[in-house]
């Protein structure tokens, strides 16, 4: 297949367009580069070195024989899209391109604003895109399970029946969303099935776990594939921000009760669930929700996990419970389905020693790049 990959330059978005690419199908790579814009920003970086994008898809050309188009340009201006949608005809359009840090768009009205109208004004050019252009073009939305929040009722997929005063009905599972992020993801969620519904557009939402992990096969083939992997308060998720600290000395910092659970999924079941929702794509007119994940952990389990691997490497650890800067529930039921992608042949890769023993010797050799002030939260939802 025709496949492009937007946010193609970012943590999820590089190691899909890899893999997408080994496994036979011709991808292009749409990207503003607005993350490696926030790193300076926010007077971060990523832990491991991250080569220029022409210098990477030039490696893997030389390394495979297999070209990567790219394409510099925003998704929120609609001239540019419309132009890459009528180049390159896509049969399937896999849509990272968003803000995707939820402290990021909690900071101040700036970046609420600029969150909301960068993901919401983007997806919705690419609805309309398809429309016009691509009508065929099967749409993989990464969505989150953040849209859910954490109701005390297990988590269907994407849709639950309710029955009321009698009658019966399947209807999209309520929304309970944490920050503007979340927000963000279920406005998308809202336009997109509203597209389906009118214009026979054919989509499919991925509402993906926190990712945890750092290289697929692909990444590890040379050091100018490498992914990037964060560690900061605004972009760093729990179990990779738990590893660095472990390396520097730091507590590791869970904030307040640690019992927030969430789904977790490993990158290569990442880059696996886009092939599995690109070769088996949605009928026309159907809005079809996957819930990505494989396994569930509150975020004192993680730290307790990263305790016993640091300790085991030699380093001693703390875990300090920190006042929470989010305005969560902190011990709650969590119960999720996620069946669909196992159905279609997902075989997870689950969290053990092993995987943390892999970042954490990773971080390792480059923990002279950690920017110590940056590994505490600096955003407060309050």
């Amino acid at each position: 297949m025709k496949i492009i990959v937007a946010g193609g330059d970012g943590f999820c978005g590089w190691p899909t367009a890899l893999y997408l690419s080994k496994q036979g199908h011709d991808v292009a790579i749409i990207d503003n580069m607005i993350r490696r814009k926030m790193d300076n920003e926010l007077h971060s970086n990523s832990i491991t070195p991250i080569a220029p994008l022409e210098e990477r898809v030039a490696k893997w050309k030389e390394l495979t024989g297999k070209e990567i188009r790219t394409y510099d340009g925003d998704m929120v201006h609609y001239d540019f899209l419309r132009e890459v949608l009528k180049q390159e005809m896509p049969d399937a359009f896999v849509h990272f391109a968003e803000q995707r840090s939820a402290p990021y768009s909690m900071i101040d009205r700036e970046h609420a604003v600029y969150t909301q109208t960068n993901n919401v004004e983007g997806t919705l050019n690419l609805l309309y895109g398809i429309k016009e252009f691509v009508p065929d073009c099967h749409l993989i939305k990464l969505g989150t399970m953040g849209e859910y929040g954490t109701p005390n009722i297990p988590i269907e997929e994407g849709y639950i029946e309710i029955e009321h005063k009698g009658r019966k009905d399947v209807l999209p599972y309520p929304k309970q969303p944490g920050s503007f992020y979340h927000l963000s993801k279920v406005h998308d969620s809202h336009n997109i099935t509203f597209a389906c519904k009118i214009w026979g557009i054919r989509a499919t939402d991925l509402n993906q776990g926190v990712v945890y992990g750092l290289d697929t096969e692909e990444t590890k083939m040379d050091p100018m594939l490498t992914n990037r992997l964060d560690y900061d308060g605004v972009f760093g998720t729990a179990l990779n921000r738990f590893i660095i600290q472990s390396t520097i000395g730091h507590d590791l910092t869970v904030y307040g009760k640690g019992g927030q659970t969430r789904g977790f999924l490993n990158i290569q079941d990442t880059v696996r669930c886009i092939e599995i929702a690109a070769e088996n794509p949605a009928d026309k007119g159907e809005f079809r929700v996957f819930n990505q994940f494989t396994e569930e952990f509150s975020v004192g389990e993680l730290a307790e996990k990263v305790k016993k691997v640091a300790e085991e490497e030699g380093y001693e650890t703390t875990i300090a419970n920190l006042d929470n800067p989010r305005v969560e529930q902190e011990e709650h039921f969590f119960q999720a389905e996620n069946t669909k992608l196992r159905d279609l042949g997902l075989e997870p890769h689950l969290l053990d020693d092993e995987v943390i023993r892999e970042i954490f010797n990773t971080v390792i050799n480059h923990k002279d790049r950690v920017i110590k002030e940056n590994v505490l939260p600096q955003v407060s939802w309050k």
